[in-house]
């Protein structure tokens, strides 16, 4: 079974920051969890998957960055 990242919502502010609402099944730890990264200069900010505040399994916190990062890059949030 895998980690399952759902985009529930994103907006962009006049300054070009993208708030990224998600959903996310975290299969090590057996949970669900929700939360907001923000994207500055192309790169993700947040408690969700900060390195020592993040709930979330080390490897789905990975998996989130990674998928964020990619989704991103790929023009999906504009």
């Amino acid at each position: 079974m895998e980690h399952v990242l759902n985009i529930v919502d994103f907006s962009t502010t006049e300054f070009g920051t993208v708030f990224v609402k998600i959903t996310i099944h975290d299969v090590d730890l057996g949970k669900q969890f929700e939360g907001e990264v923000k994207f500055m200069d192309g790169q993700p900010f947040g408690d969700l998957i900060h390195a020592d505040r993040s709930p979330l399994s080390s490897e789905c916190r990975e998996y989130v960055c990674n998928r964020l990062v990619s989704k991103y890059k790929a023009g999906e949030f504009i």
